[in-house]
C-alpha cells in the first residue's frame, strides 16, 4: 500500500455502476510520482519520504531546486517522469511514514497501482479563493426577510454584538470576509476504479481545488 501520492485534479464527470446507478465523481491524475528523498530519525528527527510531481524546465528553476535532483534526473527521465532532462518537479511534498513502516529507495517511482486495493482515501488541496463573501454565501445565512417596511438590507448579517454587558463583539462570530483559497481535506472519499495506463483515479464527490490543482492522496485513517 501507498504512504501517499501527488497529482492533480483534472474535472468532475459520472460513471454507472452495475445496478445501473449514477456516481458522481472528479477524475484526478496521481503520478507517477518520483522519491527524491527519504528523512530518517537519526538525520532528519523524524521518519519520511518526499516525492516530486509534474515536470518543470530548467528556466523556471533556481538553483536549489536543480541542484535538489541534479544526480537523480538521468534515471528520472528514463523513466518518463519527467519531459524535460534538465528540469525539475513543480510539486514536492512530504509524506510521514509510521514506525516500522518499510522504506522506498530514492530514484524509485510511484504510481496509482499503489492504490489498487484501497477502498477509500484522504485527499488535500487548496479550495477555491472566491475573494470578499458576505454572510449568505460564506456562511450560509437565511438572510433578512423581505416583508413590507424592510430597507434594503436582506443580505446582512444582522445584529453581530450585544449591549453595554459584555460591550463587544466574540471572537471567531461569523461575519463577511475572505473565502476560500485555504487547505482543505475531504475524507474517506471512495475510490471508485484506477486507470493505472493513464495514471487516473475516480474518486467519488468533490475534491478541493480548481481544475488543474494540486492535491495530496493519502490512504485515508479514518474509520
Amino acid at each position: 500500500m501507498a504512504v501517499g501520492l501527488l497529482g492533480c485534479k483534472v474535472g468532475m464527470t459520472q460513471v454507472y455502476d452495475a445496478a445501473g446507478a449514477e456516481i458522481p465523481v472528479t477524475v484526478v491524475k496521481a503520478g507517477p510520482c518520483a522519491l527524491l528523498q527519504v528523512r530518517t530519525q537519526d538525520v532528519d528527527g523524524y521518519e519520511a519520504i518526499q516525492l516530486g510531481f509534474g515536470a518543470k524546465p530548467r528556466r523556471l528553476c533556481s538553483r536549489s531546486e536543480s541542484g535538489h535532483v541534479a544526480g537523480l534526473l538521468p534515471g528520472f527521465v528514463e523513466k518518463s517522469v519527467l519531459a524535460d532532462s534538465d528540469g525539475t518537479f513543480r510539486f514536492i511534498r512530504e509524506f510521514r511514514l509510521g514506525a516500522g513502516e518499510a522504506k522506498p529507495t530514492v530514484g524509485d517511482v510511484l504510481t496509482v497501482t499503489a492504490f489498487e486495493g484501497v477502498a477509500h482515501i484522504d485527499i488535500t488541496g487548496v479550495s477555491k479563493g472566491r475573494g470578499f463573501a458576505g454572510v449568505m454565501k460564506r456562511h450560509n445565512f437565511g438572510g433578512v426577510c423581505a416583508s413590507h417596511g424592510v430597507k434594503k438590507v436582506h443580505r446582512s448579517g444582522g445584529s453581530t454584538g450585544q449591549s453595554t454587558d459584555p460591550g463587544k463583539v466574540f471572537k471567531g462570530t461569523k461575519m463577511p470576509g475572505r473565502m476560500g483559497g485555504k487547505q482543505s481535506t475531504v475524507r474517506r472519499q471512495k475510490l471508485v476504479s484506477i486507470d493505472a495506463e493513464k495514471n487516473l483515479m475516480l474518486v467519488r464527490g468533490a475534491v478541493p481545488g480548481f481544475s488543474g490543482g494540486y492535491i495530496t492522496i493519502r490512504p485515508t485513517n479514518c474509520h
